[in-house]
């Protein structure tokens, strides 16, 4: 069903965008890394709320720079090959055959997706993979066992950041375009890696010293023990919740790469409600929180 867009009167319009001017004034000429994911990047019309977020951000002078997951659409295309997917403590093993199918989603299929999407909404977007201007090196990602750290899993062609180049990213901003990258690294004798996206979007928003590293889920946010929503944290207050046990799971890797980018310069850190209509530019342009905000400090 397509919902039909709401008839706001156009002083409500001159309001709502007086209401963004003064963080428009803050954000501009700023960099912002946006991880994008979950239901935002399958259900159409999200995708398209997302498209001209990230037009918007740049028409008003903020330079946002995307990187994507694409675990679903790796997943479908494995199976059309008769492939089961295999995960070793949240990692896929990503064996040769495994790699190239990794290659062609998400540097072929998705990526040009989310170019395409960018354009459409009058955006001037580039794909790029690791690969491209020596942007991310990489080598075999050594993953000790959690109970016994003695135990080394081998989960192939995973990739463990060793550098990002970002001279790549910053030629193209500088030339008005919106860098989207692909989680692919390259290692030393030209092999590829696959590479978490959350971990490539918070090393990217640390070498840019971006003002700010949207995390698109699809959950609200960090919730407390009651499952209500946390809208803002600092990296103490998380280490805390970790050792209590109120964040565990899928988000315990989501938080590492998002403390490392807090702690490391990023000034905010926003774990925002993908499944939310505009969510990133309502968490960026409004006082009302979408989500989580870890800050530096």
């Amino acid at each position: 069903m397509t919902t039909q867009p709401l008839s706001i009167a156009p002083r409500d319009k001159a309001e709502i965008l007086a209401q963004a001017l003064p963080y428009i004034r803050k954000f501009h000429g700023k960099t912002m890394v946006i991880k994008y994911g979950g239901n935002a990047m399958t259900d159409p019309e999200l995708q398209a709320d997302f498209a001209e977020d990230v037009v918007l951000l740049k028409l008003v002078g903020i330079n946002p720079v995307v990187v994507h997951g694409g675990g679903p659409q790796i997943e479908n295309a494995l199976k059309r090959l008769g492939k089961e997917g295999r995960f070793v403590q949240g990692m896929r093993v990503t064996d040769a055959e495994t790699m190239e199918v990794v290659e062609w989603v998400l540097a072929g299929e998705v990526q040009q997706d989310i170019v395409g999407l960018i354009n459409q909404a009058g955006g001037k977007a580039v794909g790029l993979t690791g690969r491209d201007g020596g942007l991310i090196r990489a080598q075999k990602l050594k993953l000790k066992d959690n109970k016994d750290p003695s135990v080394e899993h081998d989960v192939g062609q995973v990739g463990d950041i060793l550098q990002i180049d970002p001279s790549v990213v910053k030629a193209l901003q500088d030339d008005a375009f919106i860098p989207v990258v692909s989680p692919i690294g390259f290692g030393e004798g030209n092999e590829s890696y696959n590479i978490n996206a959350d971990v490539v979007a918070s090393k990217l928003a640390t070498v840019l010293q971006a003002e700010k590293l949207m995390l698109l889920t699809n959950i609200p946010g960090v919730l407390d023990k009651q499952g209500q929503l946390l809208t803002e944290l600092t990296s103490r207050q998380i280490d805390d919740l970790i050792t209590d046990g109120t964040i565990s799971g899928g988000m315990l890797p989501k938080l590492a790469g998002a403390i490392d980018a807090a702690k490391s310069g990023v000034n905010a850190v926003h774990i925002v409600d993908g499944r939310v209509p505009h969510a990133m530019l309502l968490e960026i342009l409004t006082d009302t929180a979408y989500g989580t905000m870890i800050r530096s400090y």
